[in-house]
Parts: C-alpha cells; sequence; structure tokens
C-alpha cells in the first residue's frame, strides 16, 4: 500500500473516487493510490479469476476481478478476485458488500498489509468464508477458511497439488494458478 494521497471522509471519498481515471482504496479516512501491476501479478489474478468463473458459470455465484470496490464498515478496497453468491451484491454497479471468498495477490509493496490490517477489516465481512493469498514469486497458497467458531484457520496449499475453496465447491489445481509464469516465478524488471 503507497503512501495517502488525501483524508476524506467515506461519502466525499466516494464521490471523489467515481471521477478518478485511477483507482483509490479508502482505508481509516485516508486515500491511497493503488499503483500498477507487474505483470506476474497480472497473470495469477487472471489465471484465478477465469478459473473461478469458469466454475461458477451456471450457480447463483458471481467472480469479479480487481477494478471493482468492496465496502467493508467505512473502508473500500479493490481486491484482485472476488466471489460473491448475495443477491444484493448481484444487483450492484459499484460497492459490493458481501464476498464469500476473496483473493489478494501479493506484491512486495503490499503483502503486509494484505496479510495484517486488510485482512483484519476483511474478517468483519460476515459473509466472507474464505481469503486466498497467493504469491507469485515464492509460489506460497495460503488459504484462511472460517470455521463454525467464526474464526479463520490457516490452510497451506504451497506445496500441495491443489487448493480447495470449499465455499464454493471449487478445487484450483496450483499449476493453473500460476500458468504462464516462469518456473522459478521471477518476472525480468525493466
Amino acid at each position: 500500500m503507497g503512501l495517502p494521497v488525501a483524508r476524506f471522509n467515506f461519502d466525499q471519498f466516494i464521490d471523489w473516487e467515481n471521477e478518478q481515471a485511477e483507482r483509490h482504496e479508502f482505508y481509516r479516512g485516508e486515500v491511497f493510490s493503488m499503483v500498477g501491476v507487474r505483470r506476474t501479478h497480472g497473470t495469477v489474478t487472471g489465471n484465478i479469476f477465469s478459473a473461478l468463473r469458469q466454475h461458477i458459470k451456471g450457480t447463483p455465484c458471481q467472480a469479479f476481478s480487481e477494478s471493482l470496490k468492496v465496502k467493508v464498515n467505512e473502508n473500500i478496497f479493490y481486491p484482485d478476485v472476488f466471489v460473491t453468491c448475495d443477491k444484493t451484491d448481484l444487483q450492484t454497479d459499484m460497492i459490493f458488500t458481501a464476498p464469500t471468498v476473496i483473493v489478494e495477490v501479493l506484491s512486495p509493496s503490499t503483502q503486509a498489509f494484505d496479510r495484517g490490517l486488510k485482512f483484519a477489516a476483511y474478517r468483519n465481512i460476515a459473509s466472507l468464508k474464505e481469503y486466498l493469498l497467493v504469491d507469485p514469486d515464492t509460489r506460497v497458497v495460503e488459504l484462511y477458511r472460517r470455521g463454525a467458531d467464526e474464526l479463520f484457520t490457516l490452510h497451506d496449499y504451497t506445496d500441495q497439488a491443489s487448493c480447495e475453496l470449499k465455499s464454493i465447491a471449487c478445487v484450483l489445481a496450483i499449476t493453473d494458478i500460476f500458468e504462464d509464469l516462469k518456473p522459478d516465478g521471477a518476472a525480468k524488471e525493466i
């Protein structure tokens, strides 16, 4: 997450954000500019989105990619991928509130926030059943699943053949998640 670019209340942020060409997240009254992504990040995001979209086709759920907002209390985030099965969410144009699955593809500049404060915020979403973190550089695949006790438990799929998203009955092959990346996960910086 970058440095904050402004301070607004929630309604001011939404009005301002809707007029911007770039995306911004809103966390605790501060606005953070979303930086561009690397090819590896975009590839993994696309792979996951495509797999989830294909899997839930014909169900009452829908997958969305990184250009749509998720509201958590008075915060706004742009998850890399999310799935919602909520009827109200499926009728909204811009701000979603009830995702079932959220996926964040990690980058060096955002992974501490994605693992920490953002995950703490996401845990306040009553409908959220699973939070998937994928690191394209290290090939780490970690899933946090909400249990009957409402607590999230870590399931590490890093060295597994597949990753199971039980809330939407989906099994993602790890090779599909990282398809089209170099074997070591590294991309050449230009």
